[in-house]
């Protein structure tokens, strides 16, 4: 196997990987759906109130985590980025869908507003906690490999999880719900949609394993971001 220490700051070596863009492309349909699809919606279930998306958002740390781990931080931001401009043209199309006047006799413009009507606020928090979790899962990630030089893999996970979700959920919750939801709501479902999404990564773990082993195998590579330039905003690899 390859072991990549990252040695220049500026390039990755070129590489053509066998399952990288499969993993983008999971990571982007897990983006779009969740919020899409689960973004506003309360639900209670045994008693614990919580947004609905949650139980499916957090696979898209669980993408992020292997995408870090085993290809380095600048692959993984190349991914993040495809998840923003897939993420905002969706969320684009459906203010221009909804905008459009309906067709005489079409009767479901109410249904879709329903349904897809986001409003702008709920829209940019959405974008801007997307970026900023991601990044900093990613970021914290990279970090503790390198300082723990590649041993204890579960704490990276959890330990970014922690990081990541607790930045994009301070960001969306407030952005989003802040007056419209009341405070109490709001309190109780941000503080449980986390703990969710934690123990969500906590119960993965064992399949982290197994996909980021089977993973560093096949593509021969095992990246470590020693002198990465950590900004976000490039697609430099």
């Amino acid at each position: 196997m390859e072991v990549n220490h990252g040695t220049s700051p500026q390039k990755l070596p070129s590489r053509n990987f066998r399952y990288y863009d499969l993993i983008m492309a999971a990571f982007v349909t897990v983006i779009i759906a969740t919020n899409m699809i689960g973004a506003e919606k309360v639900v209670t279930v045994f008693g614990f109130t919580f947004g609905g998306g949650i139980l499916f958002f957090p696979i898209s740390y669980f993408f992020n985590d292997i995408l870090t781990e085993v290809y380095g931080y600048a692959r993984s931001r190349k991914v993040v980025w495809a998840g923003f401009i897939s993420l905002f043209f969706t969320m684009a199309m459906a203010q221009v869908i909804l905008a459009l006047p309906p067709a005489q006799g079409w009767m479901h413009q109410q249904a879709y507003e329903v349904v897809y009507g986001q409003t702008p606020r709920i829209v940019v928090a959405s974008l801007v906690a997307f970026l900023c979790g991601e990044f900093a899962n990613s970021f914290v990630l990279a970090k503790m490999k390198v300082w723990s030089n590649g041993k204890y893999l579960w704490t990276r996970t959890i330990g970014s999880t922690i990081a990541g979700e607790a930045v994009d959920s301070v960001i969306f919750y407030p952005l989003a719900f802040v007056g419209f939801w009341p405070t109490e709501l709001l309190i109780r479902v941000m503080i449980m949609n986390y703990l969710i999404k934690v123990l969500w990564e906590i119960i993965a773990t064992p399949m982290t394993y197994r996909v980021v082993r089977f993973l560093k195998q096949a593509e021969n590579e095992d990246y470590y971001d020693r002198n990465t330039n950590f900004t976000p905003f490039s697609l430099r690899l």
